[in-house]
């Protein structure tokens, strides 16, 4: 793994000192707050796909409308579609980290 920026050394150490604490922080936050995020929407998106799932099985019992088994089926397809775009993006993004010249 690649260290974060404020681990390298500064070139004055008296002025750089009093920064560094904040921005690892700052970025610990943020990486977090994203992780958690991420973890988020993964959640939804299967809770999503298991309730269009389970209407779907209802209507083939007969205890479920059409209409039900549509807008379940249309929110988990929105939502797979919008993972799907996330996980391409993560993907193109770690490749082109991957080849940028050290």
């Amino acid at each position: 793994m690649i260290p974060p920026v404020g681990t390298i050394a500064p070139l004055s150490p008296s002025d750089a000192s009093a920064l560094q604490p904040a921005r690892q922080a700052a970025t610990s936050e943020t990486g977090e707050a994203f992780s958690a995020m991420l973890g988020e929407a993964a959640a939804n998106t299967v809770a999503k796909l298991g309730h269009a799932e389970t209407v779907s099985l209802k209507a083939l019992q007969g205890e479920a409308d059409a209409r039900d088994v549509v807008d379940a089926v249309m929110s988990a397809e929105q939502a797979l579609q919008a993972a799907i775009a996330v996980r391409d993006k993560l993907v193109t993004a770690y490749l082109d980290i991957s080849r940028m010249a050290i």
